[in-house]
């Protein structure tokens, strides 16, 4: 499995939706830019003393991805770095986005994945976070879908995406399925966003992985909502099927700035799982064995 470090044959205990160089501020929201690389590192670090082995960072181009810093940040923390490819969404998508065709987008994707990203030797290993507006697709977000269904096909590396308040996981499956994507290939971000358990229930009976990846942000859904829901989702038999991270986006949200930080996964919400009957066997399928077959390992 390919890290920014190289390879590694163990991807371990592993956080699927993260970020440690984005930069949001076109929000106009300067605690929306991760630009604090020691409090990064220590972030990560106390992560690692928790058990996490690897992130995923699904920060691409137009969100502040930055292959250097995130190398420094691998190689001080000691945890495994995986980086992506593709666009965001309307917000934040680069002028490439507007000018390209689906062909040109996929190349370029296809280009990150199989010869490296920025003009380095460091290979895409998942195509997003590729994202949807709240209520409908933009054209662009369209085009984008479009390519990243493309660039899959060739390459056959897994897609995450990214559904604005847990919304249009469902069009994002459809638009997929219309292109031929490999379902079981393809993870809807932020359900845990959307109250709605029909609609987890609906998304999964079309075969893909769901990210439970907004853990710890309180002020969305409270956590303890989050895992009743997991709860029930495992009851039905769907451990098998779901993801886990926090998708820090804000300096304030790590522990330098008064935060929960990373860390907290383990601190306090996996034992908030096991408290509400969730046993260690269902929390390993999502953080240890689901990651590993997103990736193709078995």
């Amino acid at each position: 499995m390919d890290t920014v470090l190289g390879k590694t044959d163990k991807l371990g205990r592993t956080l699927m939706h993260e970020h440690l160089t984005i930069d949001l501020s076109a929000k106009k929201d300067a605690d929306a830019n991760l630009n604090d690389d020691e409090a990064m590192i220590e972030d990560m670090e106390t992560l690692k003393a928790h058990g996490i082995d690897t992130i995923v960072d699904v920060t691409n181009l137009g969100m502040g991805r930055d292959i250097a810093r995130m190398i420094a940040i691998s190689e001080r923390s000691g945890i495994n770095v995986v980086a992506a490819t593709g666009f965001y969404k309307t917000t934040f998508f680069p002028k490439m986005v507007y000018e390209k065709n689906v062909e040109e987008l996929s190349t370029f994707m296809i280009n990150e994945i199989v010869n490296g990203i920025d003009k380095t030797e460091i290979k895409a290993r998942i195509i997003g976070e590729i994202g949807t507006s709240q209520d409908a697709f933009t054209n662009e977000e369209k085009k984008v879908f479009q390519a990243a269904a493309y660039a899959h096909k060739i390459t056959g590396v897994p897609i995450t995406t990214h559904t604005t308040l847990g919304k249009l996981g469902l069009k994002q499956i459809e638009l997929f399925e219309k292109n031929g994507v490999d379902l079981e290939k393809v993870i809807i971000g932020h359900v845990d966003l959307n109250p709605d358990i029909d609609y987890y229930f609906k998304v999964l009976e079309k075969g893909c992985y769901i990210g439970f990846d907004t853990i710890g942000k309180n002020s969305y859904q409270p956590d303890t909502l989050r895992a009743s829901n997991l709860c029930k989702l495992i009851e039905r038999g769907y451990a098998s099927r779901i993801v886990l991270s926090l998708d820090i986006t804000r300096k304030s949200q790590l522990k330098k700035y008064g935060g929960y930080g990373r860390s907290y996964i383990l601190e306090s919400f996996v034992p908030m799982l096991l408290r509400n009957g969730i046993n260690q066997k269902d929390i390993d399928m999502m953080m240890i064995e689901n990651p590993r077959r997103v990736f193709g390992g078995r």
